[in-house]
């Protein structure tokens, strides 16, 4: 299993959010992010292989972007936000960080799962 996953629910429908595309950037300085990851959340709302294992993950910052205009756009929705990032910092790089977003077509939260 990846050192980072995530998982959508779409709390407007009480389901998984399937088919969203997430990408996973670490910071780098102040300004630029790198690229390290990226997936699509399966029919569970899951990506639990989002980091490869030839990565390690280090004491840094962290970005998830979740492209959820495109989710809600193929469901056919309106919705303000194009997409969702979630910014993190890793401090034990030994530990499994879990970071759930919970989202709907106006509104979105998240916190450190297990």
């Amino acid at each position: 299993m990846s050192a980072i996953t995530t998982h959508i629910l779409d709390t407007s429908r009480g389901r998984p959010a399937t088919g969203v595309k997430i990408t996973l950037w670490q910071r780098s300085n102040e300004d630029d992010w790198d690229l390290i990851a990226q997936g699509t959340t399966d029919e569970d709302g899951r990506v639990s292989d989002l980091l490869p294992s030839d990565v390690a993950v280090t004491v840094a910052t962290y970005r998830l972007r979740f492209a959820v205009g495109s989710y809600f756009c193929s469901r056919g929705e309106k919705t303000f936000y194009p997409y969702a990032d979630i910014v993190f910092q890793v401090d034990e790089p030994t530990e499994h960080y879990h970071v759930p977003l919970l989202l709907n077509p106006f509104g979105y939260s998240t916190y450190r799962g297990s």
